[in-house]
This record gives structure tokens, C-alpha cells and sequence, in this order.
């Protein structure tokens, strides 16, 4: 009696065992048949149909807090690829937008609109920042207060667009205004650490 009770208890583990065997001389299959048992290469890289690769990698995005006008995003964004990147455009549902840039205009510092578009070089980043390039929001339809998150979408020059999203964080800097109109020196290049 006691062998038939270690015979019942060995049938369980010599099935797992088998099955794990079987398992792995099917994942050892012959090269000739590997597509049946192995997916290709670009089938495990490949993005889904309904997610496209992203253009450019958007790191810190942030949206400058304002109850009213005009305000702006900014980001790092990085193009990893082999070819330069141009963005053209950016959209939001809480305002109308442009690409924007500072420039010297008669000896001063003003910011207008990026003719053109925004360059990302390839294998390099290009950073939107308060001074810098950005992405400026014009006649907010609704305040935009720390701690909310806006979705922007980026339009490039060969038609692909990409949407990310951002958080609204209190910035003072230089007091700057977004008007254009208005010069704008020496602005500190990060937001408040509260949000």
C-alpha cells in the first residue's frame, strides 16, 4: 500500500515534468518551421495598428499656470532618429496656438511667431523653454491652474501628428508676460517646485 501512495504522488510530477519537456522541444522547433513557433523580429518591434510610433520623445513637459491671456508649454523634445524633424504646428482645446520664438527686434529681446517651424536635429534634443523656443498659448478660454493636465498636439512637416500631455505649474521667473509686444530678459528656465 504504501508504493501505490508514492506511485499517485509521482504521476502529477512526471506529467509536469513531460509537459515541460514537450513545452521545450517545441520552443527548440527546427529553422525551417521557426515563423510558426517564433514571431519575426518586426512582429515583436513593431507598434500596434492603432498606436503609431511616437515623431519625437517629449520629456518634462510643463504649461505655465495663468487665469487669463496668454500663456505657453514647454518641453525637451528628442528626436532619436536618423533625419531631422520639423515641427510645424501644436493645437490644444483650451486655446489657440503658435509656435513661437525670442528674438532680437531693435535691441531688444521679443517674442514672435517661429517661421518656418521648430528644427529637431537628428539624434538631438531641442529644448522649449521660457526665453527660448515655445509653444504659446493665445486668448486661454479658460484659466489654466496649477496642477491641471492639457493635452497638445504636435503637427510636423511631413503630416504626423503626436499628442502628450503636460502639467500646469506656478512660474514667476522674471515676471515675464506672454505678450508679444512685450521684451522679456533674463527669465529663469525652470517652474516653481510647488504644483
Amino acid at each position: 500500500m504504501p508504493s501505490n501512495v508514492t506511485g499517485r504522488r509521482l504521476r502529477p510530477a512526471a506529467l509536469v515534468a513531460a509537459a515541460l519537456l514537450t513545452a521545450a522541444m517545441a520552443g527548440c522547433g527546427s529553422s525551417g518551421d521557426s515563423s510558426a513557433t517564433n514571431p519575426t523580429p518586426s512582429g515583436t518591434t513593431a507598434p500596434a495598428a492603432d498606436a503609431p510610433a511616437d515623431v519625437v520623445g517629449v520629456n518634462d513637459p510643463w504649461v505655465k499656470a495663468a487665469d487669463k491671456g496668454m500663456t505657453a508649454a514647454f518641453a525637451t523634445l528628442v528626436n532619436e532618429s536618423d533625419a531631422d524633424v520639423t515641427l510645424t504646428g501644436v493645437s490644444t482645446e483650451v486655446s489657440p496656438m503658435e509656435l513661437h520664438e525670442m528674438a532680437m527686434k531693435d535691441g531688444e529681446m521679443v517674442m514672435q511667431a517661429k517661421e518656418g517651424g521648430i528644427v529637431i536635429k537628428a539624434k538631438s534634443s531641442h529644448m522649449l523653454e521660457p526665453g527660448g523656443d515655445h509653444l504659446m498659448m493665445l486668448d486661454l478660454q479658460q484659466p489654466v491652474r496649477a496642477g491641471d493636465e492639457l493635452t497638445f498636439t504636435l503637427t510636423f512637416a511631413d503630416g504626423r501628428t503626436q499628442s502628450f500631455t503636460a502639467v500646469a505649474k506656478p512660474f514667476t521667473g522674471a515676471e515675464e508676460s506672454y505678450d508679444p509686444e512685450h521684451s522679456m530678459p533674463d527669465m529663469s528656465m525652470s517652474p516653481s517646485a510647488a504644483s
